[in-house]
């Protein structure tokens, strides 16, 4: 197609000490459905994806991210992805062979510039799922993954390098410089976001809404629920999508969003637009200023994920 070695996010693993608390709340709350429960762990479609699960939580004593998970066109692109990882001496968490998770496939795992689990498979059989209708104010799909890293310049040239992310938008302050990269893997105006921070954590985890009335309505039926909003609920300038940005009971920052600008990659040309504007944070001027305690949630804990891999 146009040169895109992945094709899509698949999903976003994390750890964390209260599985019971996490479970209830990512689905009689944010909406997410359990698809499959082991010991220990619990997998969480989101009901309008094909994929088998956007979410997997793990129980265990301390909270971190487990994996990022990226798809593939086919098995031989997965060979071919983790051959030139190897070459380029990119250390191989697993070599590619069948996946052990749900819906299956073929797939590997490796470690990041930062340490961090990131899986990519072929050939994952395709969930039922369904048509989510008006009113329904729950997540169609997993949208985007922002990541914290304290140099995101290097994090940056090594998914463009390794994974031929594209970058698409730049967010920076006046004075600091570069604050977030908005990476792309299709015609998505952002599948990752890397934002520079203090350490290696998860700044957020986003997910579509069916159109701007469900979103209301879910960002409203959160509200309601007691669950904390942190910011929104707004729209953004870059990518033009509309935010409203939730703690879970484990301190982790979740988005629902929607109308997430499509590419056109024969006109597109990345900006630069200054966090310090505004209209660069909320176009609506509904959502209020982007507090320093805002940014301070978003950093996260430090990972405790890193380098070891996750046991699952």
């Amino acid at each position: 197609m146009s040169g895109y070695r992945l094709t899509h996010l698949r999903h976003v693993d994390i750890a964390v000490p209260d599985l019971a608390a996490q479970t209830r709340f990512y689905t009689g709350t944010w909406g997410l459905t359990p698809v499959h429960v082991e010991k220990d762990l619990v997998f969480l479609a989101a009901e309008g994806s094909p994929e088998q699960y956007s979410v997997r939580l793990r129980g265990s004593e301390e909270k971190r991210l487990d994996l990022v998970a990226f798809g593939a066109e086919d098995r031989a692109e997965v060979d071919e992805l983790a051959a030139d990882l190897e070459a380029d001496g990119i250390q191989l968490i697993t070599e590619p062979d069948a996946v052990q998770t749900p819906g299956g496939g073929y797939g590997f795992r490796f470690f990041d510039i930062d340490g961090r689990v990131v899986e990519i498979s072929a050939d994952v059989e395709t969930r039922k799922h369904r048509k989510i209708e008006a009113g329904e104010s729950i997540p169609v799909k997993l949208s985007h993954v922002v990541l914290n890293s304290p140099d995101i310049a290097r994090t940056r040239a090594f998914y463009e390098k390794h994974l031929t992310l594209r970058h698409t938008d730049t967010l920076a302050h006046p004075v600091n410089g570069d604050l977030f990269y908005f990476m792309r893997i299709n015609s998505a105006h952002h599948s990752i976001g890397l934002a520079q921070g203090p350490h290696v954590s998860l700044n957020h985890m986003s997910f579509d809404m069916r159109g701007l009335d469900e979103y209301m309505r879910g960002t409203g039926r959160l509200l309601r629920a007691g669950a904390e909003k942190l910011w929104g609920p707004g729209r953004h300038r870059i990518g033009d999508n509309t935010f409203s940005y939730f703690l879970d009971p484990h301190g982790n920052v979740i988005e629902y969003t929607t109308e997430l600008t499509t590419i056109d990659e024969d006109t597109w040309h990345p900006h630069v637009l200054d966090v310090t504007e505004p209209e660069t944070q909320d176009q609506w001027g509904t959502a209020g200023p982007l507090a320093e305690e805002v940014y301070g949630q978003m950093m996260n804990d430090v990972d405790k994920g890193l380098s070891p891999p996750p046991p699952v």
